[in-house]
């Protein structure tokens, strides 16, 4: 969509001008409140605590206890220093080759060791936004479009739109089966691409699901295949939270579907898209990747890369880190079990005051539940309440309609983005508001109670005054009178 031009703008591209990067999206509007107010606990206690950020902070002080065991995996120190030449003129788009064997790697070590990976199909991003982007340049010309269940992630439509000029269509799910994709809202949702003439050219899937936390079953993952092989169309998979599953023998990635059954589809068609951003926690290194089964993809999104690649300061430390087998199985299992306690801490303590949610075991986030706070059942109502819990609750949750739900009422909470203080905080903040509006809602009733009560006894006095009345007497009646 373009938007109006000021005099700065008139002379440069369309791309540059409009505006697709969706910064216009409550998603962001968020942000921008936290920005303005951000919560501190003793420079600024009443600020906005930020629940809308899908970071992974839980497990840094391991990182960090590595990092001073390992001085030698930087080449910024005297124990590394001996690296710095080679690793600082190396600029092969392919990448370290010790970096994409240690990604592969660990991508296995995530989804449990039951499947591998390849590392000559390891292909470097810019994180999983240029890996997202990409893949659409390889697969889509513009005006082509993309199937995406809904919810999903509000910045796809940035990611694989703005640049690209590839169109997203959703697929409708919702909580009435808990919002998982039935093969009939995908043959809706491609007939009706095909209704309006546009050329579907895949499904998109986030596997564990941001922002429902849940993920695919292996009956449900296999009837998606069979979808995209009977249209002859591709299935991206965005496998970015695998390792967030809180039990890792749960999570059934794509890769083990085409391990198990060879036959079930054609390989070209599939692609994954992974990051270390969630995972590890590891957003500002920008390592995205894409793990193609087509040599054609390999090949030219290799090519594309070197629009965004990592840089080699970054693989080497990768390299080394998660080359160390005993620091990433004992990271992994950890991570697994803080985050547990983290969904369970939150899940748990709102539910003490009637605030249910999404049953999720994946994830930075839990998906919840506020449909009974609604004036009504409309995305206006969803939207004046997200302004409450913006400007009275303080608190940077995510709206539903801003993930494209289909049911309003619906919010995003991120609870791995913050200390033990400030949990306690936030739960406080909701506990409070809630029983508040108990206390509203009891006091309103009962003088809704008293009124009516009030008013019961006024009437039935008249109704007495009224049969006493001669005046009101029965035989007065205009129907009595016309009768007689």
């Amino acid at each position: 969509m373009e938007v109006a031009l000021n005099n700065s703008q008139k002379f440069l591209s369309k791309i540059a001008t409009n505006d697709g990067h969706g910064e216009n999206s409550p998603y962001f509007d968020g942000w921008k409140a936290y920005d303005t107010n951000p919560y501190h606990p003793q420079n600024n206690p009443t600020g906005v605590i930020q629940m809308g950020l899908a970071e992974n902070q839980l497990c840094f002080d391991l990182i960090q206890e590595w990092i001073e065991k390992h001085p030698e995996a930087s080449i910024c120190t005297p124990e590394g220093g001996f690296d710095f030449r080679e690793i600082a003129i190396f600029q092969d788009y392919h990448g370290l080759p010790k970096f994409r064997m240690a990604i592969a790697n660990f991508m296995s070590r995530v989804r449990g060791s039951r499947v591998r990976f390849d590392p000559n199909r390891i292909v470097m991003s810019g994180g999983a936004t240029g890996a997202h982007e990409t893949v659409a340049f390889c697969l889509a010309n513009p005006g082509e479009a993309f199937l995406v269940p809904t919810p999903y992630y509000p910045g796809f439509d940035r990611d694989l739109r703005w640049r690209t000029g590839v169109e997203l269509l959703p697929v409708v799910c919702g909580s009435w089966n808990n919002f998982k994709v039935s093969l009939a809202a995908l043959e809706e949702a491609y007939e009706k691409a095909k209704e309006s003439n546009i050329k579907v050219k895949g499904l998109l899937i986030t596997n564990p699901s941001n922002p429902l936390g849940t993920f695919f079953d292996k009956e449900t993952l296999k009837t998606l295949v069979t979808f995209v092989n009977d249209k002859n169309i591709h299935l991206i998979c965005d496998e970015i939270y695998a390792g967030t599953v809180t039990k890792d023998n749960e999570f059934i990635s794509i890769a083990e579907i085409l391990e198990e059954s060879p036959t079930i589809c054609n390989h070209d068609l599939i692609h994954i898209v992974y990051s270390l951003s969630k995972d590890m926690g590891f957003p500002g290194f920008r390592v995205g990747i894409i793990y193609s089964y087509n040599d054609t993809v390999v090949s030219i999104a290799r090519k594309m890369s070197s629009f965004g690649l990592v840089s080699t300061q970054t693989q080497h430390m990768i390299a080394s880190m998660l080359s160390d087998d005993d620091f990433v199985e004992n990271f992994i299992n950890e991570s697994r079990n803080r985050l547990a306690n983290r969904h369970d801490l939150f899940t748990r303590e709102l539910a003490q005051v009637g605030i249910s949610s999404l049953k999720s075991n994946a994830g930075l986030f839990f998906w919840m539940d506020l449909r009974r706070f609604l004036k009504d059942a409309t995305f206006e109502s969803e939207m004046t309440f997200w302004r409450i819990i913006i400007n009275e609750i303080k608190l940077n949750v995510s709206p539903g309609s801003s993930f494209h739900c289909s049911e309003p009422g619906w919010f995003r909470v991120c609870f791995a983005n913050m200390d033990d203080e400030t949990v306690t905080i936030a739960v406080r903040r909701i506990k409070s508001f809630v029983l508040k509006n108990k206390l509203f809602e009891i006091k309103t009733k009962s003088k809704k109670q008293c009124w009516q009560n009030n008013l019961h006894l006024k009437l039935s006095s008249r109704r007495l005054e009224d049969i006493m009345s001669p005046q009101y007497s029965p035989l007065n009646s205009p129907l009595v009178r016309a009768q007689t």
